[in-house]
This record gives structure tokens, C-alpha cells and sequence, in this order.
């Protein structure tokens, strides 16, 4: 039996463990914020309870001292009234006032009594009240603090975030994403291959016998073209040179058309 309680709290303690590293921090941060603002609430319905008790025994108190007052005063009175009628000799004047005297005497001691009973309640409210008061005064600056440590919690947890999503970038671009895809080594390798069988290819090509033999076709195409490209320049040369002056034939026809107009003539 023990070793099945043992093992049960084992398994208890793990699965607590477990899902309290699977919750987000953030979230465990704004639950210690919000249990801490109920206390809070409840911190402040006590205290409120706590001064209202105090106004409580206050108006009590004012108002058995206001009943202490009066009994004396009443008393007093009772006793004037009482020597009032001993000195005009009225015996049952002296006992009726007499009589009245000891009983607002009665009640003065008992509103005394009540007076001194809440004076010392009165004492113990207010201090209940200025404890209450510093208490939530107390717990106000902690929720304060807490909220600012939160906030400072907070602007760690988004930068430790950071941190793990840039490292988890840079392990990533030092390795293929998954087994299918070539990582840029390879990529390279790959590159540097085809570029070095292109120039195998084309070192081959120039020593073979084809190959001399097709350079010096395109040298000798390339002699040809220069030919023709030096024909063409003279070509251009000749077509731009001015052409010579002509000869003066006009005249020598304009003479003879006259002198032959001359002779038809009577």
C-alpha cells in the first residue's frame, strides 16, 4: 500500500512538473497579476468592513456619552430639586427628588460603564482600521511592483523568444531544412562540377584535330571578312571623293548653231 502511494504522488508530482514547463510563462506572469489584484479587492472589502466597524462603535460611543451626560445633568437636577424642598420644609418633595436622583444615578454609572466598555472598542476599531488602511496601502504597492516586474518579465521572455528564433535561423542555415533538400555545400559542389566539365570540355575540344581544323575555318572566315570589310572601306572612299569639273561642249555648240543660222540667212 505505501508503495502504491508513493508511486501514485511520483506520478502526480511528474504530470504537475510536466505541464507546468508546457505553460506559456506570459500567461503563468498575467494569472500571479490577477490572483494578486483579487487579493487585492478582498484586501480592500476587509478593510472597508473593518473602518465601517470603527464608524460603528463611533456612534455608539457618541451616543452613550450622550446618554452619560444626560443622566448626570438629570441627576444633578434631582438633587437641586431634592435641597429645594428640604429648605421649604416639603418631606415628600425631599423623597420623590431623592428618589430620582439615585435613579439617574443608576444610569449614569451604567453609561459610564457602557462609555469606558465602547471607548476601549473604539481604541482597538481604530487601530483595526489604521492596520487595515497600511495593509492595503501595502498591498497596493506590491501589485504595483508586481505589475512591474511583470512588465520587466515580459520585455525579458519577447527577447529570450528572439534569441531562440534567431538561433534556430542560424542552425537552420548551416544544415538542410529536411533529408530532401540539398544544403547550399552541395549546391555549390554541384556548380563547381558542371564548371569544371564545361572547361575540360572546351580544353579537350581546342586540342583535338576537329578542333584545329574549325579554329582555322573561322580563322580564314575571319580573313575573308576582313577582305571584304576592306573593299567595302574603299568603296565608301571612292564614293565620297568630289568628281572633276566638265568639259566646256555647251559653247561650242552655241557657236555653231549660230554660224549656221548665219549662213541660212539673205
Amino acid at each position: 500500500m505505501g508503495t502504491f502511494r508513493r508511486l501514485l504522488g511520483y506520478l502526480r508530482l511528474r504530470a504537475r512538473s510536466s505541464v507546468e514547463s508546457r505553460m506559456d510563462p506570459a500567461v503563468q506572469l498575467e494569472q500571479a497579476v490577477e490572483h494578486a489584484r483579487k487579493q487585492d479587492a478582498r484586501l480592500r472589502e476587509q478593510a472597508a468592513r473593518v473602518i465601517a466597524h470603527r464608524g460603528e462603535v463611533q456612534a455608539k460611543l457618541d451616543r452613550s456619552a450622550d446618554d452619560a451626560a444626560k443622566a448626570r445633568a438629570q441627576a444633578l437636577q434631582a438633587l437641586r430639586n431634592a435641597e429645594a424642598g428640604q429648605a421649604a420644609g416639603d418631606t415628600a418633595e425631599v423623597e420623590r427628588w431623592t428618589r430620582a436622583a439615585e435613579a439617574m444615578a443608576i444610569r449614569l454609572d451604567a453609561s459610564e460603564s457602557m462609555l469606558d466598555t465602547l471607548r476601549n472598542q473604539y481604541r482597538v476599531a481604530a487601530d483595526q482600521g489604521e492596520s487595515a488602511k497600511r495593509a492595503v496601502n501595502d498591498n497596493a504597492l506590491e501589485l504595483e511592483r508586481l505589475a512591474a516586474k511583470r512588465f520587466e518579465l515580459v520585455g525579458k521572455l519577447e527577447g529570450a523568444r528572439m534569441q531562440e528564433e534567431i538561433a534556430i535561423t542560424l542552425r537552420n542555415l548551416h544544415r538542410p531544412m529536411d533529408t530532401s533538400a540539398p544544403s547550399i555545400a552541395d549546391i555549390e559542389d554541384r556548380i563547381n562540377a558542371r564548371i569544371a566539365a564545361a572547361s575540360a570540355a572546351a580544353e579537350l575540344e581546342s586540342a583535338s584535330i576537329e578542333g584545329a581544323a574549325r579554329e582555322l575555318d573561322r580563322s580564314i572566315a575571319q580573313v575573308s571578312a576582313q577582305g571584304r570589310l576592306q573593299e567595302l572601306r574603299q568603296q565608301l572612299v571612292l564614293e565620297s571623293a568630289p568628281s572633276p569639273p566638265a568639259l566646256e561642249a555647251a559653247p561650242e555648240r552655241d557657236e555653231a548653231a549660230g554660224g549656221a543660222g548665219g549662213s541660212s540667212a539673205p
